[in-house]
């Protein structure tokens, strides 16, 4: 088995998570074509971003989806990666797959629309890629359902879950009004959402049936229903008794006749018969 077939398999039994880190994967590679080498670094066209600019995402409303696929660099696109499995693992280790893909994609679009209102009032115009705020719903959202789970750190020991998170959101805080002040909103409105699903759906709503539905809807939408071929149906007729039944009793009792005269002649002589027998032979022999 080459590589191919060895990532087609993985991708085919991995799971939403890894499909996930896959699909992050492939557009990060897609993007490349937006590279600008003179600059170094990436221009992409507003319709994969997501802008704060209203002229520009009310036109185009999918990039507050899209953006959470696309990454300024590789290492913005390897840390993600390397959050989004270690979150992904803790997830689903206490929910569905279709709530982890429900949540991400709503964290995402949640995330973005705090972004782009935020930087309107601001009277900002900036765009934003980066699948970090999506990320940081699904860790805190863990984290909220298990704040107390031991994880395992290399160089460090056990520590609890609501530790890690806790530094992540710290340092999100303490850049908020440093560099890249966008992303850092966006992270924090999505972890914001990651703690706001939880605590519903420990109240009996699950908005990641929103997802879910849309997802069925259009999977059913393009889904080939199984055609159900033409049977033709061949009735018997039968057609109308003769009298054929009939005539082959007639035949058989003629014959059964015929037969005792020549057993009574076998045995006692053609002189035995009566004259009603040998006339009844004599006819029957025509």
């Amino acid at each position: 088995m080459n590589i191919l077939d060895d990532l087609k398999l993985q991708y085919k039994i991995g799971g939403i998570s890894l499909r996930l880190i896959y699909w992050n994967i492939a557009c990060f590679l897609i993007s490349l074509v937006f590279y600008q080498f003179s600059i170094g670094q990436f221009d992409f066209p507003n319709w994969l971003e997501l802008s704060s600019d209203p002229n520009v995402f009310l036109f185009k409303p999918w990039t507050f989806l899209t953006y959470a696929f696309f990454h300024s660099s590789f290492l913005h696109l390897l840390f993600n990666m390397m959050v989004l499995n270690f979150a992904s693992q803790l997830f689903l280790t206490f929910f569905t797959q279709k709530q982890y893909l429900g949540l991400y994609i709503l964290g995402a679009v949640f995330a973005g629309i705090t972004f782009a209102l935020t930087y309107y009032f601001l009277n900002i115009s900036a765009p934003i890629v980066g699948a970090s705020a999506a990320i940081m719903a699904i860790l805190v959202a863990a984290t909220t359902y298990q704040p107390l789970m031991n994880v395992r750190l290399l160089l460090i020991g056990n520590v609890k879950l609501w530790h890690i998170t806790g530094v992540i959101l710290i340092l999100d805080l303490m850049q908020l009004r440093l560099d890249n002040t966008g992303g850092h909103i966006s992270h924090l409105a999505g972890a914001f959402f990651g703690f706001i699903y939880i605590k519903l759906l420990q109240n009996g709503t699950d908005l990641s049936i929103i997802v879910s539905r849309i997802i069925d809807f259009f999977v059913n939408l393009f889904r080939k229903s199984p055609s159900t071929p033409f049977k033709k149906v061949h009735k018997n007729y039968q057609k109308p008794t003769e009298k054929v039944t009939s005539r082959i009793v007639t035949k058989d009792k003629t014959q059964q006749q015929i037969d005792e005269i020549l057993d009574k002649i076998s045995q006692s002589g053609y002189d035995c018969l009566t004259k009603e027998e040998k006339e009844f032979l004599f006819k029957a022999g025509k």
